[in-house]
């Protein structure tokens, strides 16, 4: 039986990011309960829908 996979595709991705940016990320993504790329996922993600939607 084949199941599709409702996860979207991850693509690896380097970029580099002010290192206060980053200590404060990895805080919010701790106290969020989730690895650091996941949290900056999300909150790109979010950033997008906002901007489709102005």
């Amino acid at each position: 039986m084949l199941v599709e996979s409702t996860k979207p595709l991850k693509i690896s991705v380097s970029l580099s990011l002010d290192e206060d940016v980053v200590k404060q990320l990895r805080i919010f993504a701790e106290e969020d309960d989730r690895p650091l790329s996941s949290y900056i996922n999300l909150i790109l993600r979010n950033y997008l829908r906002r901007m489709k939607e102005t």
